[in-house]
This record gives C-alpha cells, sequence and structure tokens, in this order.
C-alpha cells in the first residue's frame, strides 16, 4: 500500500513537472501567434492578452500577414510604412531563396555521408579507424572558427554571396554528424545480406543503392530533419556567406531586416516568424515516424 503512495506521489510530481513545462513553453508562443494578428497600434500600445477582453472589434486582423506576403492594400502599405518599415519585404523570394539553399544543403551531406558511412561500416582499407576518428572529432569544433578562413578562400575563388558557396558551407559543417549517425545505423545492418549479395555477384555500389539506401531510411530521416530544420533557420552562415546580396537574401535574413531601423515593426515579424515555420512543419511531421528510430540507431545492440 505503502509502495503504491509513493508510486502515485512519483507520477503525479512528474506529470505536474511536464505540464508547468509545457505550460512554460506554450504562454510565449500563444503571446507571438496572438500578436501577429493584432494591428500595429495596439501592439505598441497593449500587451497581447488584451485581445481577450471586450469589446472584441478591431482587435483581431490579417493585415500583418498581408503586408508580409506582399498582398496588402494601398493603405495596410501605408500605414506599414508610416510605423517605419515593410517598404520591399519580399518576403515570397525570400522564401524561394531560402528553399533554393536548403533543399541541397540538406541532399548533398546526405548523399555523400552515406557513402563514407557505408565505405567505414563495410569496406577495410587501409588508415579507416584513423579516418573515422578525425571525422568524428571534427564533431566538437566550433563552425565559428572556420567562418573567416571559408569566407576567404571563397572571395579567392569568387563564391562570396553565391549559392553554390553556402552550400559547400552547409555541406562540410553537416558531414560530421551525418557520418556518425549513419556509421552508426549502417554498421548494425544484418551482415549475411551482405555475404549473399556478394555471393550473387552485386558490387558495392550496387549493394548500397539496392540494399543499404532503403534499409537506412530511419536514419537518412532523422539527419535529414535535423539538417533541414538547421539550415533552414541558420542566420550566420547566411550573413557571412551570401552577405548582403538581396537577390540571394534568405527568410532569416528577411526577418532580422523586418524588424526595421528602431525594432518598432516586430508585428510584422511575429507573422513573417510563423509563416517561415510552415515549410519545417511539413518536413518534421512528414519525417517523424523514422525520426526516434533514427536517433536511437546503433545505441542498443542485438
Amino acid at each position: 500500500m505503502i509502495g503504491h503512495k509513493q508510486s502515485l506521489a512519483s507520477k503525479i510530481f512528474v506529470y505536474g513537472a511536464l505540464i508547468l513545462l509545457v505550460i512554460m513553453w506554450t504562454i510565449p508562443t500563444l503571446g507571438l501567434l496572438v500578436t501577429s494578428f493584432r494591428p500595429a497600434d495596439a501592439v505598441l500600445t497593449s500587451g497581447w492578452w488584451t485581445v481577450f477582453k471586450p469589446p472584441f472589434e478591431g482587435n483581431v486582423t490579417l493585415s500583418n500577414y498581408r503586408v508580409v506576403l506582399g498582398i496588402a492594400g494601398e493603405e495596410e502599405q501605408a500605414g506599414a510604412a508610416r510605423l517605419g518599415g515593410a517598404e520591399s519585404l519580399d518576403f515570397v523570394t525570400a522564401i524561394l531563396n531560402t528553399l533554393t539553399v536548403t533543399i541541397p544543403a540538406t541532399l548533398i551531406p546526405i548523399l555523400i555521408a552515406a557513402f563514407a558511412a557505408y565505405g567505414f561500416a563495410w569496406i577495410r582499407f587501409p588508415g579507416r579507424g584513423i579516418l573515422f576518428v578525425a571525422v568524428v572529432a571534427l564533431l566538437v569544433v566550433p563552425l565559428q572558427i572556420a567562418l573567416i578562413p571559408i569566407l576567404k578562400d571563397y572571395v579567392a575563388l569568387d563564391l562570396g554571396g553565391t549559392f553554390l558557396g553556402v552550400w559547400m558551407a552547409h555541406t562540410g559543417f553537416g558531414l560530421p554528424l551525418a557520418v556518425y549517425l549513419l556509421y552508426n545505423y549502417i554498421s548494425l545492418l544484418p551482415r549475411d545480406i551482405f555475404e549473399s549479395a556478394f555471393i550473387d555477384g552485386a558490387s558495392h555500389f550496387t549493394i548500397f543503392i539496392r540494399l543499404v539506401l532503403p534499409l537506412s531510411v530511419p536514419a537518412l530521416a532523422s539527419f535529414a530533419i535535423f539538417q533541414f530544420l538547421w539550415v533552414w533557420n541558420d542566420l550566420l552562415v547566411a550573413l557571412v556567406f551570401l552577405g548582403a546580396n538581396p537577390d540571394a537574401e534568405v527568410l532569416t535574413q528577411r526577418l532580422l531586416g523586418m524588424l526595421g531601423v528602431f525594432g518598432t515593426d516586430w508585428h510584422l515579424l511575429t507573422a513573417g516568424a510563423f509563416i517561415s515555420m510552415f515549410f519545417p512543419l511539413i518536413v518534421f511531421f512528414s519525417l517523424q515516424r523514422y525520426f526516434v528510430r533514427g536517433l536511437l540507431a546503433g545505441s542498443v545492440k542485438g
């Protein structure tokens, strides 16, 4: 009986702590969501919670979203400009630029890392262990210390401000984690299937394409989520390697610019932030069934 009471008290404590954490995370997000639907004047003069107080007329508007997406009327655009910003937001172009950066910067490291992980796991060659340790050791190297040297090389090669340059940067920064994660998964695939394939005359390339890739979908999907979210939300690498090139401006740079000169346009920033969440949510919910399986790859043997 005493043990049952202790178990019940433990559950109440755990669930209570979880509920408290959920509330602490949800309230600020709810505040930003409500702010994204409030008129600019109301945002600057009262708290977001006042939207739930009567009278309710005029408390909610889609004007912020229309201005951000460039479909607002002349009156709304004039009002936004009067408050200090929103001129030529060009948010849709920023979304397209971000997709142009993110999709290749996700697929390229996945492809290279999958080949490398298969080689480290199933192909014996001199120095394999040393090379693998060197790759994994790069996980502890902060990317910030590599930005300036790489930028100097990009300037010499005329790659500054180009999508190719930022693809290469994200590929290099993402490869150590990708190789490590995929190696843990691929190295645990049953040896029997490889032996059977070799007996049938299959080459390493055939085995990799027809066996390893289909069997490694959970690990590939897990890293794809990590890499996509990292690149999509990146500001530092974009600022360094894309610079002030307006034709290549990505979402994070556009969101930074939406603050306005005096930081008064954050009602537009909240609307832009929730629009920018659309594609990452699609990617996460599309691949989330593989996420936990991929994260646990290599953690338990047998």
